[in-house]
């Protein structure tokens, strides 16, 4: 007897040793699960990116689908972004400047009022710090070259360079017709280009017209004359009057004054009359030979006066605003290095040259010495008016993407701000007016702004994921996820769960999870925290290994059914019935 005892326990000990290892796992694996998923809940916002592709950015280590290199962990994001987000007292925030609520762009340094009548709201420090603001080592900084220049305020003013081509003044350009008909008996002015004075004789026309009223006039002053003694005013008024009228002749055909008097002095009829310039200058245009037959009103010469040049030159629209009438110009020309003649805009266009899509300006420069010819080439410059307290910046510190311009602000502690702004205009030393979004004194980075401007870029797409993925997990908690099996019977729903509420892997069904469980184990299959072990009246497959005889000596002093109990090491209930049989010996 006692050696059958012996063996029996030898048995039931050797298969309640393995059972026993199993059970303990498994109390010990849900805590660490526990552990796992708490550390995977506290770096579940830790982002991972690829040294060699920045563009790379993951939700868990691994490596890069690119290269394959390992994945780093991307700054800024996890716990630690967490902890750097966390918002300090209203009290303690710091006010960087005040914007406008309807352009981001307009900002100021102290609290108001903004262009369209509304309140400005104030921008915290911590505001800025989140989004795309750049944070980068002081050692970096240095290493990358970064260089940093000041907003400055001053007169702002503008330079305008052009070129400009150089014609004569249309002001002072005569022609030279005759208003009678007849032959050019000598021509005394005879090639184009020559300089002529006022009252300079240009040629000599034969008329028979211009004849017949030489011998009119004659005859009136022969008249006027003999009449001159006559008791009747009205024979000597018509004798002066006949005098006036052939004068007056002779005066609207411009037969020169000096012509007329030498005609009343000699008394003779001259066959020819000579024809004067009207007016100092250049012949530019010649329409006279000797011998020629000209008509009454046919042009014989262009006169141009060239104390005085005009230059055209073209501006582009934008450059429109700058120009005004009475502006300041030089002028230099490349075959008289050094010397700048100065002269003013006297007339801008009104309309737009559409092929060139450029507006005309014309300036006066005078022309002592004749050294501007007509058709030369200039270099010129605008001086317009000055800005008064412009804020402008270097123009390399901005970022032109051809959407927006963006500028970097420097914070403390190596951190960098991106900000929009609307630009200006450039002047000549490399300086460009900012019309709003900096403030004067702030540090805008000026050199390897590029890099900056990656590197913002990249935390601005780390920032939308995170959002993405906070806005995934908030759609979870609040509806289930589909494909979600249905909860179980009410009266299963006490029996299935352990203390926490959870349902244990195995808990009286199978691995497909259908319910193995008899109306006899509900009781005694509980242990003290009410839950539900692996293979507690089962074999290895789920099925039940118990009889109605052993409900109540198969439990032990805490009322916790073990693993093994009524069954042998293969599982298999085959001690039932020597158990049954020393139940009654015991």
């Amino acid at each position: 007897m006692n050696r059958k005892w012996i063996k029996r326990l030898l048995i039931g000990g050797a298969a309640l040793l393995p059972l026993l290892f199993v059970s303990c796992g498994s109390d010990e694996k849900p805590a660490a699960d526990t552990q796992a998923a708490a550390e995977h809940e506290h770096d579940e916002n830790q982002l991972w990116t690829c040294g060699m592709h920045p563009e790379v950015i993951l939700d868990e280590p691994g490596q890069c689908p690119k290269c394959g290199m390992n994945l780093v962990p991307v700054k800024g994001s996890g716990s630690q972004a967490s902890s750097a987000g966390a918002e300090k007292p209203k009290g303690e925030r710091k006010v960087l400047y005040w914007q406008a609520p309807m352009n981001p762009t307009e900002i100021y340094d102290k609290p108001g009022k903004s262009n369209m009548g509304m309140d400005l709201v104030p921008v915290y420090e911590d505001e800025v710090n989140s989004g795309s603001m750049v944070k980068v080592d002081p050692t970096t900084v240095q290493n990358m070259g970064v260089r940093m220049a000041f907003v400055e305020k001053r007169d702002f003013s503008r330079v305008i360079r052009t070129v400009g081509k150089i014609g004569y003044n249309e002001e002072n350009i005569y022609a030279v017709s005759t208003r009678i008909s007849g032959w050019i008996e000598k021509l005394k002015v005879n090639y184009t280009g020559e300089e002529v004075r006022k009252g300079q004789e240009l040629l000599e026309i034969y008329s028979p017209e211009l004849v017949t009223t030489q011998q009119e006039y004659l005859l009136a002053l022969k008249n006027r004359k003999q009449l001159a003694g006559s008791k009747f005013a009205s024979i000597r008024e018509g004798a002066e009057d006949l005098v006036r009228a052939s004068r007056q002749r002779l005066e609207y055909w411009d037969i020169p004054e000096s012509s007329i008097r030498r005609l009343e002095e000699s008394g003779e009829v001259r066959k020819t009359l000579a024809l004067e310039a009207p007016h100092s200058g250049v012949v530019i245009n010649k329409n006279a030979d000797e011998g020629q037959f000209v008509k009454a009103g046919m042009t014989l010469y262009h006169i141009a006066d060239l104390s005085t040049v005009w230059v055209d030159v073209s501006i582009y629209d934008n450059e429109a605003p700058w120009v005004k009438v009475g502006a300041t110009a030089g002028m230099e020309l490349s075959y008289l290095p050094g010397k700048t003649f100065e002269g003013r805009v006297s007339y801008i266009y009104p309309y737009l040259d559409e092929k060139a899509r450029d507006i005309k300006v014309r300036m006066e420069f005078k022309n002592p010495g004749l050294e501007l010819k007509p058709g030369m080439y200039a270099n010129i410059h605008i001086d317009t008016p000055p800005v008064p307290d412009a804020l402008v910046v270097p123009s390399e510190a901005v970022i032109r993407s051809g959407q927006r311009n963006l500028v970097f602000i420097s914070r403390d502690k190596g951190r960098f701000e991106p900000r929009e702004v609307i630009l200006g205009e450039e002047s000549e030393d490399g300086k460009v007016r900012i019309i709003s979004g900096v403030l004067e004194g702030e540090k805008v980075v000026i050199s390897a702004q590029f890099l900056l401007d990656s590197e913002s870029r990249l935390q601005e797409a780390i920032q939308k994921m995170l959002a993405a993925k906070a806005a995934g997990k908030s759609d979870k908690k609040e509806s289930p996820a589909a494909g979600e099996k249905a909860a179980p019977a009410s009266g299963e729903t006490m029996k299935k769960q352990d203390a926490g509420g959870e349902m244990k892997c195995g808990d009286g069904m199978d691995m497909e999870g259908k319910d193995m469980t008899s109306p006899g184990m509900e009781e005694h299959e509980k242990n003290s925290e009410g839950e539900m072990k692996c293979g507690d009246g089962m074999d290895m497959e789920g099925k039940d290994m118990t009889s109605p005889g052993m409900e109540e000596h198969e439990k032990n002093s805490e009322g916790e059914m073990k693993c093994g109990d009524g069954m042998d090491m293969s599982g298999k209930g085959a001690m039932k019935k020597d158990g049954h049989e020393d139940h009654g010996d015991h």
